[in-house]
């Protein structure tokens, strides 16, 4: 039998420049007495976890601060993050300041310091146990200074488990924030290099949960068995359009803008929205073989070092290696739904002709040149002996590829991935 039900879920959402010193009266109004604010030491030093800790504490509230959250969370990190609370606890609301690696953190913080058990006991199966929380978790506040990952609107929390080098997660519907605070004074401020990788986050997300498989054409489930992520369905398909139509006249002008220029301004509060609306998208459809690849990617990687990142240790930044393997992946599943990949094509390049399987791949190809991305897998350190170990990375990630399109087989994300070393 077919499924016949989808669900809608999302954070309330205060947008506008502005809505972040309005957080303390927010928080307040919950009946919250003590907080925990996490942030990460750039967004610390560019002064906006002090601007919202201050709103917090003009209405009265005590404020702690985790400053130490790690760009690319890992397994040690958010247990770092965790003992923290915990010590420093009781806390009656946490609030993320920072980008999705803050956000992920905090919900793991938010979960952790009111349930039993380690982080790895809730991590996604197979490399965790999935345990389910038993105990509310704490309101959480999502205030991204980055635009892109979405985790403000979504029910994931993200890292690497170092061990394994592999990148997994946490997946359940508590860890969705109560409140998504959208301020795009906070991320324009974000270089031209963090625009450019998390621009292509926010553009991944809506096209994959654009072409997500439909939510009719799964088995049909019980109440228990409902995820977050249930398929292409009518009103996350109207959050995707949207995103992708902004991201049309944004996206190169918010990388590309000079300092103090009012256009520049523009593009990137449009970007800012088009995060927004991709998240609420994606956050119920899902998304699929981009970011299954993406997790290998960035966790195995080996001495790239990106521009506008911490230069400490190497990364392949999440939005970037989501990018670097989608437009062979959108070649592969064109045949499930034609006419939505060259929709999705036409609103990201109006200008966009054809009526093959190649036409979105070009679309992506294009904008990841104009805005100055890596040229594949090779540009990032990868070489055709790597294939095998990244498509068992991404084998692992069975919970996002059941929701491509069409089946993916081991085969299938080898030849995805062995075209996506170079793509011009």
């Amino acid at each position: 039998m077919s499924e016949t039900v989808f669900t809608y879920a999302a954070p309330a959402l205060k947008f506008g420049r502005g809505a972040s010193r309005e957080i303390g009266y927010d928080v307040g109004a919950w009946g919250a007495r003590r907080v925990l604010l996490v942030t990460d030491p750039g967004v610390a030093a560019a002064g906006h976890a002090d601007d919202v800790a201050g709103s917090l504490r003009q209405r009265g509230l005590e404020v702690v601060v985790f400053d130490r959250s790690r760009v690319e969370p890992t397994d040690v990190s958010l247990e770092e993050a965790v003992a923290f609370a915990r010590s420093e606890g009781p806390f009656d609301a946490v609030v993320a300041v920072g980008g999705g690696s803050s956000i992920d953190t905090a919900k793991a913080v938010a979960l952790l310091v009111t349930n039993p058990g380690e982080l790895m006991d809730y991590v996604n199966a197979p490399v965790g146990k999935a345990r389910a929380p038993e105990q509310p978790v704490l309101p959480l506040v999502a205030v991204p200074t980055t635009t892109g990952t979405g985790s403000e609107s979504t029910t994931i929390c993200v890292m690497d488990v170092l061990s394994l080098k592999v990148k997994t997660g946490i997946s359940h519907a508590a860890l969705r924030p109560r409140l998504a605070v959208v301020d795009p004074a906070l991320s324009a401020t974000q270089p031209a290099g963090v625009t450019a990788a998390a621009g292509m986050d926010i553009l991944c997300h809506a096209l994959e949960s654009y072409t997500a498989r439909w939510y009719a054409d799964f088995d049909a489930k019980t109440p228990e068995q409902r995820v977050p992520y249930c398929g292409s369905n009518p009103i996350a398909d109207l959050w995707s359009e949207r995103a992708l139509g902004l991201l049309a006249g944004a996206f190169r002008a918010a990388v590309h803008r000079a300092p103090d220029d009012q256009a520049g301004t523009e593009a990137a509060d449009q970007m800012a929205l088009a995060a927004t609306f991709a998240g609420l998208g994606f956050g119920n459809a899902g998304v699929h073989i981009p970011h299954a690849n993406a997790y290998p990617i960035a966790g195995r990687v080996r001495d790239f070092t990106p521009a506008d990142y911490p230069p400490e240790e190497p990364m392949v930044p999440h939005g970037m290696a989501v990018a670097l393997t989608a437009p062979e992946a959108f070649r592969f599943t064109f045949d499930a739904a034609p006419e939505r990949h060259l929709r999705a094509a036409q609103l990201l390049d109006p200008g966009a002709t054809g009526r093959d399987a190649s036409v979105l791949p070009e679309v992506i190809a294009r904008l990841m040149q104009d805005i100055h991305l890596p040229n594949g897998l090779g540009a990032v350190g990868y070489g055709e002996g790597d294939v095998d170990d990244l498509v068992d990375g991404a084998l692992k990630q069975q919970r996002l590829l059941a929701t491509a399109p069409k089946d993916v087989t081991e085969e299938d994300l080898a030849g995805i991935i062995g075209a996506s070393l170079e793509h011009w």
